[in-house]
């Protein structure tokens, strides 16, 4: 199975008002050849949840084949989602998290679809800090945003 790296962000500009902006940016790496692809894409009337698990499925979206993914966020809601088991429980209970309704419920299971697919491994990243991918994929927002 191929590896790969994923490092993604995600951010919004006047989060969940009716007039904001929001973007996604990521990069795609493939450690044995070097090869590495970016993206990015602004959105509007959305939530800086949403964009940080937008982010992600974009980037798994690129893949041709399963393979075995590091996903690098600073988003502790994504992280902790998958790895404290999160994901499953809402999933268990039909997509509900008591007392209140699951935010984002689309987006969570698209990447519940996608984690079927790839193998992914989920690794929480200080934001703004000293990792050059994670400064990049902000850096990347932020051009969607401005653009």
């Amino acid at each position: 199975m191929t590896e790969v790296e994923l490092y993604t962000d995600g951010g919004c500009r006047g989060n969940g008002k009716h007039k904001n902006l929001g973007a996604i940016g990521g990069i795609l790496i493939h450690p044995k050849t070097g090869t590495e692809k970016t993206y990015k894409e602004a959105f509007e009337k959305t939530t800086n949840n949403r964009m940080e698990l937008l982010a992600v499925i974009r980037g798994l979206d690129m893949l041709k084949k399963p393979c075995l993914v590091h996903v690098y966020s600073d988003s502790s809601y994504l992280i902790n989602a998958f790895n404290k088991g999160w994901i499953d429980n809402w999933k268990r209970r039909d997509w509900v998290r008591k007392p209140n309704p699951l935010k984002n419920v689309d987006l969570w299971k698209r990447l519940d679809e996608l984690r079927q697919k790839h193998k992914l491994v989920f690794h929480k990243v200080k934001g703004h800090a000293d990792n050059d991918y994670n400064n990049l994929a902000d850096r990347l927002v932020n051009e969607a945003m401005d653009a």
